[in-house]
C-alpha cells in the first residue's frame, strides 16, 4: 500500500497518517509553546485541523468518496482514488494529468509551509531570547505582532490549497477563531504588563497579517 502513490486505491496507510500528525505536532508544540489551558484548547483545534488533513490525504477519502458519488460519471478524472487526483484543486481545473501543474502546486503550496514554520521559528526564537522581561518588539516582531500565529495560518492554508477536503474546509475557521480569539487575549495580558509601551506597538504593528511596505 505505501508504494501506490500514482495509481489505483492510494489511501489506508495509516502509519503515514500517524506519523504526519506526530511530526506537524512536533514543530507546533515546539514553536508555540502552550502552557495555559486556553492555549490548550486552540492547539486542540490544530490538532483537529491535522487529523482531519492527514485522513483524508493517507488514510481515508471521505471527500473523494461523497464527491464521485454525487456527480456519478461526471466526475472530473476516471481515477479518483489515486494519489495524484486527491489534489482536487488540479482535478477541476483539468489540470491533474499535467506534470507542470503538479509541480507549480507544490511549489506554491509546500513554499507557504516551509515560510509559516519558518515565520513561527523566528516568533518563538526573539520570546525566547527575551524571557519575558521586555516587550519584543524587533525583528519579525516589527512587521507582525503574532508572526507564530501568522506562521501557523499559512501553514495551513498552504495544506488548504494542496489537498483541500470537506473536513478541513469546516475546521479552519474554528481554528482561525481558536487562535485569532487567543491572540486577542494575549494581549489583554500583554497590556497590563507594559502599559502604554504596548499600545504605541500595538497602534503601529498589525496583529497577524503584515502591512507589505510597512517599515
Amino acid at each position: 500500500m505505501l508504494g501506490e502513490s500514482l495509481g489505483g486505491y492510494a489511501y489506508g496507510m495509516w502509519p503515514v497518517v500517524v506519523f504526519n500528525v506526530i511530526l506537524f505536532l512536533f514543530f507546533a508544540i515546539g514553536f508555540l509553546r502552550p502552557k495555559k489551558k486556553f492555549e490548550w484548547r486552540s492547539m486542540g483545534a490544530f490538532v483537529g485541523f491535522l487529523v482531519a488533513l492527514f485522513t483524508e490525504m493517507y488514510g481515508f477519502p471521505l471527500t473523494i468518496f461523497f464527491l464521485t458519488s454525487w456527480m456519478g460519471k461526471s466526475y472530473p478524472v476516471l481515477d479518483p482514488f489515486s494519489h495524484s487526483s486527491g489534489h482536487l484543486v488540479l482535478v477541476f481545473l483539468g489540470l491533474a494529468h499535467i506534470p507542470a501543474a503538479m509541480i507549480i502546486l507544490h511549489i506554491i503550496t509546500n513554499g507557504l509551509i516551509l515560510f509559516g514554520l519558518f515565520l513561527m521559528y523566528s516568533g518563538w526564537m526573539k520570546i525566547y531570547k527575551a524571557k519575558g522581561d521586555k516587550l519584543v518588539t524587533d525583528g519579525i516582531y516589527r512587521h507582525v505582532r503574532h508572526p507564530q500565529y501568522a506562521g501557523l495560518f499559512l501553514v495551513t492554508i498552504g495544506f488548504l490549497i494542496q489537498w483541500p477536503s470537506l473536513t478541513i474546509l469546516m475546521m479552519w475557521p474554528v481554528l482561525a477563531f481558536a487562535y485569532c480569539k487567543l491572540a486577542k487575549r494575549e494581549e489583554g495580558e500583554l497590556r497590563a504588563m507594559f502599559g502604554n509601551e504596548f499600545q504605541e506597538y500595538q497602534r503601529k504593528v498589525p496583529i497577524i497579517i503584515p502591512k507589505i511596505f510597512n517599515r
